[in-house]
């Protein structure tokens, strides 16, 4: 296996290429970007970036003479545009043709847009560091800002923005927020913070599009049955989507995502998948799934070319099986998920309260411990972990809870 391509150069990617190298790979690896930065972490960029308390170099993921060690070509500001998984090729938009023996996708996610979304000025996404440092540039005291989406990056941002003095507006189009993440009444609860703190929201919104303010700028969002809501900026937070466009029509199996095994190997000797882009079978759940958070592309990434790296060598390939785990800073409250929230599992508060704005709450399923939650309570949150990978029941769950020291 002479040459190894990772296309995407974020968390995953990076990953991959360093445990390639740990792993004694000593031939070419190529590293693919469509942005044209250095890796750097993405969770700032709606806090401490979007603040302004953090410049671009202090998110950088790695050191210079770190990433010089690694001995990688990279190809930063040309994203993939084709693969032939047959003859081996990677087509970049500057029409560069690359040939891989092994292959690592970990493309990540692209950000949602609104239908007939305008090209106004003031319109904005928090997806790169371009764009971080965009929006942070309209922030101002005093500035009226619309986020529509009451999702984890649609809170931060509202946060952030109500820190540097603007007022905030969140508009969902579900019941509550962070619905998706945690349910309906533990989203309420998690987001309490905000009220507090002088931020509207508003939910079961339709917005039936953007108004114009000044010519070329935007100056409101209009929504169903209501007023116009003046805006001098909006933040468009509407969730994301695989980045899989430049593997259509390949023979790879896309379903919201790469399809991959166990393994995370696409059903393509020497093709693998990591991070937002993956969609993998995980034997702790008994189900395909794809999870969109930093842990997961961290500890994909690694076990991604490891399993390439075992089976080249006639090794046998290991399973990622793990307990997805992610966290989101808004205001003073830290939340924290352990586990998987598919709707229908029972939450119950057993530690701390949503009135004193720090709780854990754990949720049952079929007698099971499915998942649980903590807001600003990580020393007692973090222990479930262990128990979720175990699968335990919720009657064992309760017994560890039994031990906690009331605080």
């Amino acid at each position: 296996m002479k040459t190894v391509v990772i296309v995407g150069s974020s968390l995953a990617g990076l990953r991959a290429a360093e445990t390639l190298r740990l792993e004694k790979y000593e031939d070419r690896i190529v590293i693919v970007g469509a942005e044209r930065h250095q890796p750097y972490d993405r969770p700032p960029l709606s806090k401490k970036v979007l603040l302004g308390e953090w410049e671009a170099e202090r998110i950088s993921l790695r050191k210079a003479e770190d990433l010089d060690k690694l001995n990688v070509e990279w190809k930063l500001g040309s994203p993939a545009q084709s693969l032939d998984t047959e003859k081996r090729i990677l087509t970049l938009s500057n029409g560069e043709e690359i040939s891989y023996d092994g292959l690592i996708i970990a493309t990540g996610s692209v950000v949602r847009r609104l239908t007939d979304e305008p090209d106004w000025k003031g319109i904005h996404v928090v997806r790169t560091l371009d764009d971080s440092l965009a929006l942070r540039a309209e922030l101002n005291p005093g500035s009226k800002v619309v986020v529509i989406g009451a999702g984890f990056i649609g809170l931060e941002v509202a946060a952030t923005a109500r820190a540097r003095g603007c007022e905030v507006v969140v508009l969902e189009g579900a019941a509550a927020p962070m619905m998706r993440g945690l349910g309906a009444e533990m989203g309420h609860a998690a987001a309490m913070v905000h009220g507090d703190n002088g931020v509207t929201m508003a939910f079961n919104v339709r917005v039936t599009g953007l108004a114009q303010g000044q010519p070329g700028h935007v100056g409101g969002v209009n929504v169903q049955d209501g007023p116009m809501i003046v805006a001098d900026v909006v933040v468009v937070g509407i969730g994301v989507s695989p980045a899989t466009q430049w593997l259509d029509g390949t023979s790879l199996t896309l379903r919201d995502g790469v399809v991959c095994d166990e393994t995370l190997n696409s059903g393509i000797e020497g093709v693998y998948a990591a991070g937002d882009v993956c969609r993998w079978y995980n034997n702790l759940y008994d189900k395909e799934m794809r999870v969109e958070h930093w842990t997961t592309a961290s500890e994909q990434g690694a076990a991604a070319a490891s399993n390439l790296l075992a089976v080249w060598r006639g090794q046998e390939p290991k399973p990622y099986s793990a307990v997805p785990f992610f966290w989101s800073d808004q205001f003073t409250a830290r939340i924290q998920f352990l586990g998987r929230c598919d709707g229908d599992e029972t939450p119950h508060i057993v530690v701390g309260s949503p009135e004193e704005r720090s709780f854990v709450a754990l949720y049952e399923k079929d007698g099971l411990l499915k998942a649980a939650l903590g807001v600003s309570r990580p020393r007692q949150l973090m222990p479930f972990r262990k128990l979720l990978s175990e699968r335990a029941t919720f009657a064992e769950a309760m017994e560890l809870v039994a031990t906690f020291v009331a605080t």
